[in-house]
């Protein structure tokens, strides 16, 4: 590229980049200046609200109101310490027995990670059922994955209200994977994901009546679980991921304001040497801490003020809360450099996960379009850690097209929150109730859907005894669609992090190359240990606790002041004073951030923004260009398809009917699904016994042919029926099927209504169509040619209930 273009580019990135600091700013000044107002408003008592009238002064200057105020300040005050003293004595505690799991519920040792071949620091946990809650063996068990990001597991049983104990109240066994603080010497990450399907192996055969075990993943634990998912294919259950980053460089929504600054972290740090470095100093060894400390640096309001200032305002009532919080993040884990530097070059700087290029043990490569299990989705518009963007993008990335998802038979259903924090999808009762009750409710009628991709809603309602009630509706939509929707830049704003990528693997070869031998030289494990008892977030914990002897007094004052306690009222006018000047703190905290975070974003973009112009951006767009398919009819598995829409026997006519009667217009309720599953029941000896995976992307492919070429699809159905056995049975089962008034429920409109007069009628030609085939064809209908039977799987072989697998399942029935 010459100078002038160059320059041309340069200049163009910045006055963009200006323009975007601009609006920042000027965002973040006018949400200061109204906070600001909001609060003066509210601590005056004019009608104007411009301040205190004479009442409110003269009782601000009353004597005894200021008394009153300074002694329940004061024995506030040394209650708060007192607080800090409980919460630096459990963290010294927690850290000399090891750091436990924070689980609310009891539970005993399953499989120890440490002692098998590959060891790893990693268990398996059976969850025991609380009094009153009954578990059965041979309903589907959940095995829950919390994340390793620097704390501790247990958080997603961290009270009754949580993924747990929802899960138990429905009956399932449940399973938790844990981790303890130390590393084993040497183990990696697919040490841990070979681990994690042993322990789904373990669960398995414990529950061999029951259907393969669901997998959650919380946060980090959600990609942890994609990879086990993608090694095992075969192994595990539905698949749930909450909160669980697997797109890193996504998360532009809009120009105005700041958006998701942890995505940047990557580029302001020079990339992934940074983490090497900790864990050379470390002596080989990560500390969590350092994690913890990235999350805190987002929100400095509620990690320096917010949370604290709580405590000292309902000191009576709020420190129990505050301390079991405060057991689960102020436990910090470790990680083996081995671990942290696969994470930060894989996935927070290279973002490989999706693209397939990240390799297993046994060097083949992890293809996140293996997992043949559903796959839900969930996440929260108020997540700046993980947001949508970063959450649902892989999905474009990896199967790219509608079309791709349905021919390999998989369902990928989306639950988005509106507002949650990234900790509330998974702390929160609300949610727990809401949205992890319903999708554990909901989890085997997923697994019954066609393939595709689908929004899933929750519509809550009051029963007559004013309880919660809950409606589930889902909702197919094209992915094409939904990557606009969630990208409205077209994800421009990632080319920059391509730049970030190629300057880390830079820096990280300098590094390792000039530095890494001498910080490796001057490291051992008592310097490894002294830097992590010296961390910031560490201290702030055991200097306050009973190993400081200065502070032997304040546990004996806080008896006291318990013991005499004297409060006043909220409304006091020096207490509402206090609420506005903790208000101003707050909001000038959030004004810091978010010009930090407007200064931040400009300076990234202004560097990796010109530095992908000048060494990457050459010929990018037209490559981009060429890799559009204007047609998906000339996507290579649509053209399969639709090549062999004349072959194929039962299992392809009943997919096919399905797909001809299905309404794509109108969202798909719980109790449509459940009554399909009513009807798979009941008429079993009509279905075929295959795998739902097998079903599915079958059904995947029927909906391909009629969507693409309808007619034809028609007009070929007779010809999926040419065997007579075949033909007998499916003839029977819609002359069934038609009798039954629950299946013109579901036969609603008068497209379906028309639809269904024409299957009718090529079926009414089926006798001969059978006849023109005699000639050249088996006695089943299938051709003899090498390519068509090439194409039967094996699943399809037992379409006719010659080969049926005895744990298989029956095929959905109906249409939608």
């Amino acid at each position: 590229m010459d100078a002038g273009n160059q320059f041309a580019r340069s200049h163009e990135i910045g006055v963009k980049v200006a323009l975007i600091l601009q609006k920042r700013l000027q965002a973040a000044n006018e949400q200061y200046t109204a906070r600001a107002r909001e609060v003066a408003t509210s601590a005056g008592n004019g009608a104007d609200g411009a301040g205190p009238d004479a009442a409110g002064i003269a009782a601000a200057l009353n004597p005894l109101n200021w008394y009153g105020y300074a002694v329940d300040a004061m024995q506030r005050s040394v209650l708060f310490w007192d607080a800090m003293r409980q919460r630096g004595n459990n963290f010294v505690e927690n850290a000399s027995q090891g750091l436990k799991p924070v689980l609310h519920f009891d539970y005993e040792t399953v499989a120890d990670g440490r002692t098998f071949d590959r060891p790893v620091n990693y268990a398996l946990l059976r969850i025991a059922p609380p009094a009153g809650v009954v578990v059965h063996d041979n309903r589907r068990p959940y095995v829950i994955i919390d994340p390793r990001a620097g704390h501790g597991p247990g958080i997603g049983g961290f009270k009754d209200d949580s993924q747990v104990g929802v899960a138990l109240r429905a009956g399932h066994p449940v399973y938790f994977v844990v981790f303890y603080r130390d590393p084993e010497p040497g183990q990696t990450l697919f040490d841990v994901c070979d681990a994690e399907r042993l322990f789904v192996k373990k669960v398995r055969e414990l529950h061999p009546d029951a259907p393969k075990p669901a997998v959650v993943g919380n946060c980090q634990g959600g990609w942890a679980a994609m990879m086990l998912a993608a090694s095992g294919p075969d192994e595990t259950g539905p698949i749930v991921i909450n909160g669980a980053p697997m797109s890193y460089w996504g998360g532009a929504w809009t120009e105005g304001e700041g958006n998701n600054p942890m995505r940047y972290a990557g580029g302001i740090l020079g990339g992934t040497w940074t983490a090497s470095l900790l864990a050379d100093l470390g002596d080989g060894k990560f500390d969590g801490a350092w994690l913890v400390q990235n999350f805190e640096y987002l929100n400095p309001a509620n990690s320096l003020w917010d949370k604290y200032y709580h405590v000292y305002d309902k000191v009576d009532t709020e420190p129990p809360r505050f301390l079991e919080f405060e057991r689960w993040w102020g436990g910090f884990y470790l990680m083996n450099r081995e671990e942290i530097e696969w994470i930060t070059r894989n996935l927070f700087v290279g973002n490989k996960l999706w693209s397939g290029n990240v390799g297993a043990q046994d060097s083949q490569r992890l293809d996140l379009r293996a997992i043949k299990t559903p796959i839900v989705l969930f996440a929260s518009m108020g997540d700046n850690i993980t947001p949508p963007q970063q959450a649902f993008n892989w999905v474009v990335d990896v199967y790219g097209s509608t079309e791709e998802v349905k021919s390999r038979g998989q369902v990928i259903v989306g639950l988005l929150h509106e507002s949650v924090g990234h900790l509330g999808i998974f702390v929160s009762g609300k949610v727990a109730k809401k949205e992890h009750a319903q999708i554990v409710s909901v989890l085997e009628t997923i697994e019954s859907l066609p393939p595709g991709l689908y929004g899933m809603t929750i519509d809550e309602g009051r029963d007559k005894n004013g309880d919660a009630r809950y409606e589930v509706e889902f909702q197919e939509y094209r992915l094409e669609d939904v990557a606009a929707r969630l990208n409205r830049f077209q994800r421009v704003d990632e080319k920059a992090f391509e730049a970030v990528a190629l300057v880390s693997d830079y820096l990280q070869h300098g590094y390792s190359l000039f530095a890494q031998p001498w910080v490796q030289a001057m490291s051992n494990a008592y310097t490894a240990r002294r830097m992590r008892e010296l961390h910031p977030l560490r201290v702030q914990n055991w200097a306050i606790s009973d190993l400081n002897p200065w502070l032997a007094w304040l546990g004996p004052a806080a008896q006291v002041a318990r013991t005499n306690r004297q409060t006043v009222a909220d409304d006091h006018p020096l207490r509402r004073a206090e609420h506005a000047g903790a208000s101003l703190v707050s909001a000038a905290l959030d004004y810091f951030r978010d010009t930090r975070d407007a200064l931040t974003e400009a300076a990234f973009f202004t560097v990796y923004g010109n530095v992908y112009s000048r060494y990457l951006a050459e010929g990018k767009d037209g490559a981009l260009k060429e890799k559009i398919q204007p047609d998906p009819r000339s996507l290579p598995f649509v053209r399969a398809v639709l090549d062999a829409i004349a072959e194929g026997g039962y299992v392809e006519a009943l997919a096919r009917v399905s797909a001809l009667l299905r309404r794509q217009d109108q969202p798909l309720p719980l109790s449509r699904l459940e009554l399909r599953h009513e009807l798979a029941t009941e008429y079993a000896e009509y279905l075929p016994r295959i795998s739902l995976h097998d079903w599915r992307r079958i059904r995947g492919e029927q909906e391909i042919a009629v969507r693409y070429e309808t007619e034809r699809a028609i007009q070929t159905l007779p010809q999926l029926l040419r065997d007579a056995t075949d033909r007998e049975r499916f003839l029977a089962l819609v002359a069934k099927l038609s009798a039954d008034e629950r299946v013109r429920g579901l036969v609603s409109s008068e497209e379906q209504r028309a639809m269904l007069g024409r299957i009718r009628q090529a079926l009414s030609n089926v006798k001969a169509a059978n006849g023109k085939a005699a000639n050249g064809k088996a006695a089943n209908g299938r051709t003899l040619d090498n390519k068509t039977e090439h194409r039967r799987p094996a699943g399809r072989k037992a379409a006719a209930g010659r080969a049926a697998k005895p744990r298989s399942r029956q095929a959905a029935l109906g249409p939608r």
